[in-house]
């Protein structure tokens, strides 16, 4: 094997007890985390410095007595997403819980109040914008929660697709929960949303259909 490519692999490893060692205790300090994955602090401090530079670690510093204050490493946000997570199972366990105790009517009007709460946080920012400046701050705002969202005009209606949804893996199984997003949109416009096309049909995205009711 070359020098090289060894030595890369060996950091990789190196940088992966890292990370792992930080998931498991929350906060180490270069010390703590050189005794834990057993290489000496400087080369510590220098896979902290490169996972620092990629977001993936931040530090604190932490006031202990007396003496100066000791910096603890934790993992950023987007440090913890390396990791498996259980998220999307519990998800489906928690509606399939929901579903089987309660009756359908009011686990729709759940969901239907989800969306009215995402919807209400933009209350103010959609206050008097004309349609099209709606659409477009909507288009954004849906960005924020996940959705990759186009829109264009055809006539006096307005097609809205949805290029990606954050809850696809969920509403296969669980189909109402499609009703969250066509809720907020339909909220978010003060108007209604049709869907005219699903990705749980089959289509290659979810399509919705606005009528601009002003020039009717």
């Amino acid at each position: 094997m070359d020098t090289i490519q060894h030595l890369d692999e060996q950091n990789q490893t190196t940088r992966q007890r890292v990370l792992k060692t930080l998931l498991l205790r929350h906060h180490c300090t270069v010390n703590e985390l050189a005794k834990a994955v057993d290489i000496n602090p400087i080369s510590v401090r220098h896979h902290l410095n490169k996972l620092e530079a990629e977001g993936l670690v931040t530090s604190l510093e932490e006031r202990h007595g007396v003496g100066r204050p000791r910096r603890l490493y934790q993992l950023t946000e987007t440090g913890r997403e390396l990791f498996p997570t259980r998220y999307l199972r519990l998800t489906t366990r928690l509606l399939t819980q929901l579903k089987d105790q309660l009756p359908q009517p009011m686990v729709n009007q759940i969901f239907a109040q989800m969306a009215k709460d995402i919807a209400a946080d933009y209350e103010e920012a959609l206050k008097g914008l004309p349609l099209e400046e709606r659409l477009e701050l909507i288009k954004r705002l849906l960005g924020q929660e996940g959705f990759s969202v186009e829109w264009e005009k055809q006539g006096s209606d307005y097609l809205i697709r949805e290029i990606n949804c954050p809850y696809l893996q969920v509403s296969q199984a669980h189909p109402e929960v499609c009703s969250i997003d066509q809720t907020l949109i339909s909220t978010l416009l003060s108007l209604p949303a049709e869907k005219v096309r699903c990705v749980l049909n089959g289509d290659t995205h979810c399509t919705y259909v606005v009528t601009n009711q002003a020039t009717e």
